[in-house]
């Protein structure tokens, strides 16, 4: 199961067109100069591609990203995005890639000085495996904030993926080389503390939001100590809580990416690929990468002093700032595979999934027998949720795949952390997002388009701006996201009253259990949560059985 949701992820690229270059723009960056671009017929000016860690290529591949604060030259051509970092099975072309990636884009309010501190919003994409920040275009979201009178600057960044990023096996494990997508993150907060004044940035100022893989990278960086001192805040889309294992549960798939690249593959099975792999050139590891039959590449278990020392459920999070976390309505309809048909290949997918489970096999297997009873096989009762029985021309385990996937991996953690953080008294505001004109299926894929209703990555349009499927409720409504996710950002409430119109969103608490639905057609406002009570209290009452 979870190799089909890093295989299938889909970044809504179409909705992101790439930056019209427009006049340029000059500005000081400590001892050089960077040029940057005036966005054509708005208020916003952009900067790409700039690095803030040197080439983790040669020696310095499959190793924590070093951080460097000076410019490469003493101009700098920042107007287009930087290349996206290696990638396999996406739509970004090998052209358009590279190792070399490690890299910010900002879009701030067009001439703001060193003198403005304002408050900034750093976006990490999703996918794991696949995305890339050229893919998301903030001019929308830039110059909502200074409609509203509430400027606010926006950065994203690329970081390492797949085998790059995420090293699995012993030898990664050994070398100190696990999670290295998630460091180079920390990274770049690190850069902006140095820089981001530069571009008229508040360094204590700073929010990070991200979705999916991102959401991810975002929940286990508040486990440790780095993130409070780089970032105030945070907002968190549909994460989805992976469980976490040890390195050596995916040698296989480091395994696979060794033998694909060339001159590697008589190391492939030894203890030995790391020096192999430094040595090969950027051709043969791009490859290797490409070439690859599969595998699964993501956050791992890296033990005491490291960025993930635990399953999750077992760390007691150690930053303890404002956040915003919500999830769509029908999270995983856009993965779960439309050839399901039985209950075994159910109870197989889940077990493939979570075992070893940190509970044992026996508890593991025991809770999926319960899970399946909880979920039984009624289209009714099934994700998309509210459309009857209809099947879709699918097997009615279709719908209940779903309804289990999405709930495990997201609606529960969502849930979780709400209750748990709101009990130690952190500030959060929990949301749902159900609007119905979400995402076109015959937009995400080209073929045999699920019946995905509100799924997985459906909100971040209405974000950034970018809608594509228009109507006035969804216009409506995206310009309402918009002024909470800058409320935040500039006060870390999303209630600062200005911006237009909108519904008072509740801070989650034990004593209010609340989240803000999202939704242009029915209506933004403020529901219990406690849909799927029964299912969901049983999923959350130990999440060590699902490594998370």
């Amino acid at each position: 199961m979870l190799l089909v949701i890093l295989r299938k992820f889909l970044v809504l690229c179409i909705y992101f067109a790439s930056v019209t270059k427009g006049a340029n723009v000059t500005l000081k960056v400590g001892r050089g100069q960077i040029i940057g671009s005036q966005v054509p017929g708005s208020p916003v000016e952009f900067f790409g591609g700039i690095p803030f860690a040197k080439p983790p290529v040669g020696n310095l591949r499959l190793k924590p990203a070093v951080l460097t604060t000076a410019l490469p030259n003493e101009t700098f051509d920042a107007t287009q995005f930087g290349l996206s970092c290696l990638q396999k099975g996406f739509t970004i072309a090998p052209s358009a890639m590279s190792e070399d990636c490690l890299t910010l884009n900002i879009f701030r309010p067009a001439g703001a000085s060193t003198n403005d501190k304002l408050p900034v919003l750093l976006w990490i994409y999703g996918g794991m495996c696949t995305g890339s920040s050229s893919l998301y275009n903030a001019t929308s979201l830039v110059t909502k904030s200074l409609e509203r009178g509430t400027p606010v600057i926006y950065a994203s960044v690329n970081y390492r993926l797949g085998p790059l990023g995420f090293p699995q096996g012993t030898e990664a494990g050994s070398r100190g080389a696990l999670n290295l997508g998630l460091k180079d993150q920390l990274t770049a907060l690190e850069w902006m503390q140095v820089n981001i004044g530069a571009f008229g940035g508040d360094k204590s100022k700073i929010t990070i939001f991200g979705q999916s893989a991102g959401a991810t990278s975002i929940t286990i960086h508040l486990l440790g100590d780095a993130i409070s001192k780089l970032a105030r805040g945070a907002i968190i889309e549909s994460n989805v809580a992976a469980p976490a294992f040890p390195p050596e549960k995916n040698q296989a798939s480091w395994q696979s990416f060794v033998t694909s690249t060339p001159g590697c593959s008589s190391v492939a099975n030894t203890s030995d690929t790391f020096d192999c792999l430094q040595t090969a050139s950027q051709v043969a590891v791009m490859q290797g990468f490409l070439e690859m039959p599969g595998g699964s590449f993501g956050a791992t278990i890296d033990g005491p002093g490291g960025i993930l020392p635990d399953i999750p459920s077992n760390l007691e999070p150690k930053a303890r700032f404002p956040l915003i976390t919500g999830s769509v309505k029908d999270e995983f309809t856009l993965f779960t595979s439309q050839t399901i048909n039985s209950t075994e290949e159910i109870r197989q997918g889940l077990n493939n999934s979570f075992s070893p489970s940190a509970r044992g096999e026996e508890a593991l297997t025991e809770t999926i027998e319960k899970i399946l009873e909880l979920y039984p096989d009624i289209p009714a009762l099934g994700s998309p949720f509210g459309t009857g029985n209809d099947t879709f021309g699918l097997s009615s385990q279709y719908k209940r795949s779903a309804a289990i996937e999405g709930d495990i991996l997201v609606q529960v953690p969502r849930r979780l952390a709400s209750q748990q953080k709101s009990k130690t008294g952190v500030k959060i505001f929990s949301y749902l997002f159900t609007d119905p004109d979400a995402v076109p299926m015959s937009v995400l894929v080209s073929t045999n388009p699920p019946p995905a209703a509100v799924t997985h990555t459906s909100e971040i349009p209405y974000v950034y701006g970018t809608l594509k499927n228009i109507t006035d409720t969804a216009v409506s409504l995206s310009q309402m996201m918009q002024d909470y996710w800058i409320s935040f950002t500039v006060s870390l409430n999303p209630n600062d009253g200005k911006g237009g119109k909108r519904p008072n969103w509740a801070q989650y608490t034990p004593n209010s259990e609340v989240v803000l639905r999202l939704d242009g057609r029915d209506g933004v406002k403020l529901i219990q949560d406690n849909f799927r009570a029964k299912v969901m209290a049983f999923l959350s009452s130990d999440p060590a059985v699902f490594d998370q």
